[in-house]
């Protein structure tokens, strides 16, 4: 690596910041949230024919082993898709790709569950752009998403794949700016595809400038992370009951627990439903997953001897929360490690730009609370570190905790490429958390050696 190794006046202030971190350990307690099925829209109305439980249409088992030797030219697309498809280099499909593609574009409702980076977004955003059919004033595809570097994320790939469909228009929308400027834009230039977060997404339809009346798709990505949150739930719920009965619905994620499909089946008409029952599958076979087991005090300087002693492309850097992630940033760059950090208590824009100077290669070291855990897609990142690792909030379920490491460390390791997770292990928590992930999804996470072969981690 090109940085300099951190020195005597960096030991210094690695030892006293011990101190704050030491305080900043405990986090707030969430209150358990009871959410009624009944509160779900449900398609079980008198015009739909209700399918019995042995009569139901059987789940799809997804098998991940491998890709395809087709291509997508198999898919029927658009030309103009085709077009962009090869402009990005891709050339053979994933499995996820090759099985929910041919059904999409033809406006099946679609649940599907897939392990990280295997190209889930560009089965709706391809499927979508191939149906659509841009009409002055309407909007015809709708995608949500939780966070807003997500939502700016899939713009972004609408803008890739829509290059050579001008007619297309694409806008986002999200909190952290001015719903004015959300208003202004949908008068003045009516968008055919909206992606946006759930809470800014009702504030627009609530005030009628966002009209959903002639909706043809309705898309959810990390669908579970939303449905299991009570106030985002409500919000798509209100959201949902504004657009027609007659459209498609399609939900992605990497992890939909049994208990969480049946409520994404309420909002689906006879869906193809794609999961991976066996947790095993969900794990990534090019991904080197390493931990360390050390005390609190410790982690500073671990981590420095880490980035001194590994070659990375670009790494990002887990932490508990806001306060530990802009302390840790700020350590970094002392210490001659140049890092970006970024968090919920940023503005908007800052947050953007941020994630562009990450995205474009400008920072190769991001530090980061689980705002980045899920979905974002940065091809460079081939190691993660979990210096904080993901806590059992109360209320919630241990898989919550493994669900959110298979989420973090799937950030490396993308679409069969290889990539190097390191986990530190402080607690006697963290370390019944690391032996429930191992048991789960049957991987060894091993205890991290002197030396890594860079060819295990570095294509």
């Amino acid at each position: 690596m090109e940085t300099a190794a951190a020195g005597p006046v960096c030991d210094a202030r690695f030892v006293r910041a011990r101190a704050f971190f030491a305080v900043t350990l405990t986090m707030a307690d969430e209150a358990d949230k009871e959410i009624a099925d009944d509160d779900l829209v449900d398609y079980d109305d008198d015009d739909v024919e209700e399918q019995g439980g042995d009569e139901a249409k059987e789940a799809k088992k997804g098998h991940y082993v491998g890709i395809h030797a087709s291509g997508f030219r198999d898919f029927i697309l658009k030309p103009e898709c085709l077009r962009a498809v090869v402009d990005c280099g891709f050339e053979h499909p994933s499995e996820v790709q090759h099985e929910c593609i041919p059904q999409a574009v033809l406006g099946m409702d679609i649940i599907c569950q897939a392990k990280s980076g295997m190209g889930k977004t560009a089965v709706f955003v391809l499927a979508t752009l191939h149906q659509l059919e841009p009409v002055d004033g309407e909007i015809s595809v709708l995608v949500m998403c939780h966070t807003r570097e997500l939502a700016f994320q899939i713009k972004n790939e609408y803008a890739r794949f829509s290059k050579y469909l001008p007619a297309v228009k694409v806008e986002v929308f999200y909190g952290g700016v001015p719903i004015t400027q959300n208003k202004a834009a949908l008068k003045a230039n009516t968008p055919h595809i909206v992606v946006g977060t759930p809470g800014r997404i009702l504030g627009l339809v609530k005030s009628k400038d966002l009209v959903l009346g002639k909706l043809k798709h309705f898309v959810m990505d990390e669908c579970d992370r939303m449905l299991e949150a009570l106030d985002m739930r409500k919000d798509i719920q209100e959201i949902f009951r504004t657009t027609p009965h007659q459209k498609q619905v399609m939900m992605f994620s990497a992890t939909l627990s049994k208990e969480i499909r049946p409520v994404c089946k309420k909002f689906c008409q006879d869906p193809m439903e794609i999961y991976v029952d066996d947790d095993t599958k969900l794990t990534l076979h090019g991904l080197q997953q390493y931990y360390v087991k050390l005390q609190e005090a410790e982690k500073n300087r671990k981590l420095n001897d880490l980035l001194d002693a590994l070659d990375f492309n670009q790494v990002v850097i887990f932490v508990s929360k806001v306060a530990r992630a802009t302390e840790l940033d700020r350590l970094l760059c002392e210490c001659n490690f140049p890092s970006v950090c970024i968090h919920s208590g940023m503005t908007q824009e800052e947050r953007i730009t941020r994630y562009k100077d990450f995205k474009d290669f400008k920072k190769r070291i991001l530090v980061s609370t689980d705002l980045f855990g899920r979905g974002i897609d940065i091809e460079r990142v081939n190691i993660v570190i979990n210096y904080d690792f993901p806590e059992v909030k109360e209320g919630a379920a241990q898989t919550t905790a493994s669900d959110q490491y298979l989420h973090r460390v799937g950030r490396a390791g993308r679409f069969g490429t290889k990539g190097l997770s390191i986990s530190f292990i402080s607690s006697k928590e963290d370390a019944e958390i690391l032996a429930a992930v191992q048991s789960r999804f049957e991987v060894n996470v091993s205890e991290l050696p002197d030396q890594i072969d860079i060819s295990s981690y570095m294509s």
